[in-house]
This record gives structure tokens, C-alpha cells and sequence, in this order.
């Protein structure tokens, strides 16, 4: 049994957040995790499928504490376990979490999970098997540092609409999604609340309930212009007889100039400090303007509410279906519960 503090956090917020069934649970403290888990390969043709080690890793608290670790750079990692029976989460509270070890000071790779429908074929398990909700973070260089929260409907993923930062550190970090039967989520990151919201609103999963009016269009007479030339600025009389260029004052004709060889001399030309540019009247506030033209809504014909947005009638398998340039990540304490 082990006695972290990630296996304490991870039951204490099972804990506080509602009864029911915890349907699927691996701490990965014995050898027979093997056992429990298909490995698949997708990428032999190519060479590129990665190994997966055993380990709590360079630097633990418990030495039995172990993990699932990626262990060869530049790699594919692909593994799944299936839980004890198939379930929806219909009506009920969907809780998905697991810890997770960026070890090698990461700089590129997926530390993310996905839960399956029962149709997946666990020895096929590749980047196109469909999947239900993906879960976890995303690292690589600086501009990707994020926690992804992706559903599936339909056939199409839909990305969360929100950036929620992912902890890039070499520390373990507990990674939590709460699915409820209202259609809100939250998201947390080591027992604290990262975000939260409604999934109709966050995600573009259903059409939007209003869409610009196709038959409006801006009146003709429309005036959007915030400012006009003063019609009362006159220009300065001889602005437009300054040239842009004069010859150089200080110019002198060399010494060894000879007109008869090399043509008459004229002096280099300068930019000319009183030239002023082109003339251009001054603006004032347009006394006509009507503001910025907003095109009008009306209800979308093509939207209809889904209360059951959250649900899928199958989870069978949970996996993971990564690429790490730099291995070292470790997997740990995956926990899903209703």
C-alpha cells in the first residue's frame, strides 16, 4: 500500500466531492500491471514505438512508488487497460484523475490520457482511435504549456475554448476532471480549482444559438467614419514649394574636377529641413457618425439544447497515446470514478 502524499490527495479528493464508485484504479505497485495492460505498437513499420520502464524514478519519496515511465527519446508510447465492467456516465458525476512526472524537464511531449468506448481494439490502439474525452497536459517549447480537455462527438474532437497552463516542473503533479450531469466541468491541478464552466459554452460542440441575420445588411447611408477632414483648414500658401531636397550648402566642387572630362559638377543633394511633407487638413469628430455598425442576430434554426451533452453510453478503456522527444515522463495513480 502506498502512503504518499499524491495517493493521499489523490482519495481525499475523491473523497470530497460526492459518493459513489470508484470503477477503475491502478497504482501500479506490483509487477503484474503487465498483466493488466496491452501495449501497442503503431509505429513498428517505423521503428518508433517506444518502451515502456517501471520506476518511481530518479527522486521519490517511497522507492516502491512506481510508475509507468517513457524511456527512449523521440518516441511513441501507446498503452491501455480495460476496466472491470463497461459503464456511462448518464445522470451521474464523472471523475478522471492520475499523476503525472515530467522527470526530464520536458521539452516536448504529451502527458495526457484518453478514455475509450468499448468498440477500441486495444492491440490497434494508435493516434486515430476514436476516444471519448481526452484529459492532461501538453508541453512543447513555449508556446505550448497547456492542459487539454477534449470530447469527442460526433466523430470530431473539440478543444477546449479556454487555455488552462500546465505545471511544467519535474515534480509529480495530480491532474483532476470533473464531468457532471448539468453540463459543467472543472478542472484541477494538485486538489486546486484551475478552471471551470458550462461545456456548451466552452467548447463549440453544438452550433451557436444565434447567428447573424442573413437577409440584414448595412443601410447604404450608413456613416462609420469616426473623424473627417476640417473643412474649414486651409493650406498654408507656398506649402507645396518647399522641395523635398536642396543641394548641399557645404558642398565644393573638388579640385581635380575637370568639367571637360567629367561634365558639369552639381552639388549633392540633402534632405531639405523645411520641407514639411505632403498637406493634409486636420480632422474633427464627423457630426454624422452613427457608430460602428453591429450586424443584428437572430436564433439560430439549427441549434437545439443538449442536456445530455456530457454523456457517452460507453466507457470501456482508458490509455495512454503519446509523443515524448525527451522521455522520462512517469504515469501514476489513474483513478476513475461515478
Amino acid at each position: 500500500m502506498k502512503a504518499t502524499f499524491f495517493t493521499f490527495l489523490a482519495i481525499l479528493c475523491i473523497v470530497t466531492i460526492t459518493t459513489g464508485d470508484i470503477l477503475f484504479q491502478e497504482n501500479f505497485d506490483d509487477a503484474g500491471w503487465e498483466s493488466r495492460w496491452v501495449k501497442a505498437y503503431p509505429k513498428k513499420d517505423e521503428g518508433l514505438d517506444g518502451e515502456w520502464g517501471w520506476t518511481a524514478g530518479k527522486f521519490y519519496a517511497d522507492k516502491d512508488n512506481k510508475g509507468l515511465q517513457t524511456t527512449q527519446d523521440a518516441r511513441f508510447y501507446t498503452i491501455s487497460a480495460e476496466f472491470p465492467k463497461e459503464f456511462s456516465n448518464l445522470d451521474k458525476t464523472l471523475v478522471l484523475q492520475y499523476t503525472v512526472k515530467f522527470e526530464q524537464n520536458i521539452d516536448c511531449g504529451g502527458g495526457y490520457v484518453k478514455l475509450f468506448p468499448a468498440a477500441l481494439d486495444q492491440e490497434k490502439l494508435n493516434s486515430e482511435s476514436d476516444y471519448n474525452i481526452m484529459f492532461g497536459p501538453d508541453i512543447c517549447g513555449s508556446s505550448t504549456r497547456k492542459v487539454h480537455v477534449i470530447f469527442s462527438h460526433d466523430g470530431k474532437n473539440h478543444l477546449i475554448k479556454k487555455n488552462i497552463p500546465a505545471e511544467t516542473d519535474e515534480f509529480t503533479h495530480l491532474y483532476r476532471l470533473v464531468v457532471s450531469p448539468d453540463n459543467t466541468y472543472k478542472v484541477y491541478v494538485d486538489g486546486n480549482l484551475k478552471e471551470s464552466g458550462s461545456l456548451e459554452q466552452d467548447w463549440d460542440i453544438l452550433p451557436p444559438k444565434q447567428i447573424q441575420d442573413p437577409d440584414a445588411k448595412k443601410p447604404s447611408d450608413w456613416v462609420d467614419e469616426k473623424e473627417i477632414p476640417d473643412p474649414t483648414d486651409v493650406k498654408p500658401d507656398g506649402w507645396d514649394d518647399i522641395p523635398k531636397e536642396i543641394s548641399d550648402p557645404d558642398a565644393t566642387k573638388p579640385s581635380d574636377w575637370d568639367d571637360d572630362l567629367d561634365g558639369e559638377w552639381e552639388a549633392p543633394v540633402i534632405p531639405n529641413p523645411e520641407y514639411k511633407g505632403e498637406w493634409k487638413a486636420k480632422t474633427i469628430p464627423n457630426p454624422d457618425y452613427k457608430g460602428e455598425w453591429i450586424h443584428p442576430l437572430i436564433d439560430n434554426p439549427e441549434y437545439k439544447p443538449n442536456p445530455s451533452l456530457y454523456s457517452y453510453p460507453s466507457f470501456k478503456y482508458i490509455g495512454i497515446d503519446v509523443w515524448q522527444v525527451k522521455s522520462g515522463t512517469i504515469f501514476d495513480l489513474s483513478l476513475i470514478h461515478i
